[in-house]
């Protein structure tokens, strides 16, 4: 995993510039490890249940704020990055990501695919507020659909396009990585997401036909969820070295209850790859990995009455 980069003290006065300036557009935020994309808040195995997680442990987004003092009294702590998360700020952060670098040379990106998305549907390609990554990917910024709640996704749209709405979060700008800085390139005002790309977004509404659901299907889901909870956990404080093992190994477990038909995998593959980065992994590297585990697990799962 890549190590955090050493900042220089006359950094923490333009991070915290950049946070307070985030906040007063409304967007909560709360503190990345320096030089990092992992959340530098406590994991719940080590949880004080003190102050605002007196009543029990508080998640990065529970947490996440715009109160400007506490801004300034963390960002004065140290050189923190800036993680906004997406679900309380109302927006939808459409991430398009590079090829990999043992990619072919005429590998296309996911603003090439975003391109041909819009070609397919006969539309522009939206003007929005954008960040630069440091890999050269980029991050359009949208404002979420009323009363619509939606989740994050990996390369549901197209390859090497993901989304981040409720329990996701993005490196804000201003943030530092050793690759470089996340930088705004337009600074218009977020647009409402395309209705276009909401329904895309949205999942299916094929209809079902109706059936008797019985006891053991309903403890079947429940024992699903539970199991998820569980294993996503797991991933989140698992050591950093192991990070990656951790996750291959939970989403395998898991994977018995998608074949089974206890859970979506979207859903699966969502919980896994917001507990993944959490961890501090790359979105690229938990795609794969939870993606290889499911497949796998589909694969060798036994039938549930002799599992």
């Amino acid at each position: 995993m890549t190590q955090p980069t050493p900042l220089p003290r006359g950094s923490w006065a333009r991070l915290l510039a950049n946070a307070l300036s985030l906040a007063a557009r409304g967007w909560p935020l709360f503190p990345l490890r320096p030089g990092s994309k992992a959340p530098a808040l406590h994991g719940e195995d080590r949880c004080p249940r003190t102050n605002g997680c007196s009543g029990g442990h508080l998640k990065w987004e529970q947490r996440a704020t715009t109160d400007q003092s506490v801004i300034v009294r963390c960002w004065s702590h140290k050189p923190y990055n800036i993680g906004l998360a997406t679900g309380p700020a109302g927006l939808v952060v459409v991430d398009l990501d590079m090829p990999k670098a043992d990619s072919s040379r005429d590998a296309p990106g996911g603003a090439d695919n975003l391109l041909a998305l819009c070609e397919r549907a006969a539309q522009a390609v939206p003007a929005t507020l954008t960040v630069r990554t440091p890999s050269g990917g980029t991050h359009l910024y949208f404002t979420a659909p009323d009363g619509i709640r939606l989740g994050n996704t990996a390369g549901k749209l197209a390859p090497l396009i993901d989304t981040r709405a409720h329990g996701g979060y993005v490196v804000a700008p201003g943030s530092t990585t050793a690759a470089g800085t996340y930088q705004i390139t337009d600074d218009s005002p977020p647009a409402e997401l395309p209705a276009w790309l909401l329904a895309l977004l949205q999942p299916s509404a094929a209809p079902r036909p109706l059936r008797l659901q019985m006891p053991g299907a309903v403890r079947s889901g429940s024992a699903a969820r539970a199991a998820l909870d569980a294993e996503c956990d797991t991933v989140r404080r698992a050591p950093a070295k192991q990070a990656n093992n951790t996750l291959n190994r939970s989403a395998f477990k898991v994977g018995r209850f998608v074949a089974w038909g206890d859970i979506p995998r979207e859903e699966v593959e969502e919980a896994f790859q917001a507990a993944g980065e959490e961890r501090g992994l790359t979105v690229t590297e938990c795609r794969a990995t939870i993606r290889s585990a499911l497949d796998s697990s589909a694969r060798t799962v036994r039938a549930r009455e002799t599992a």
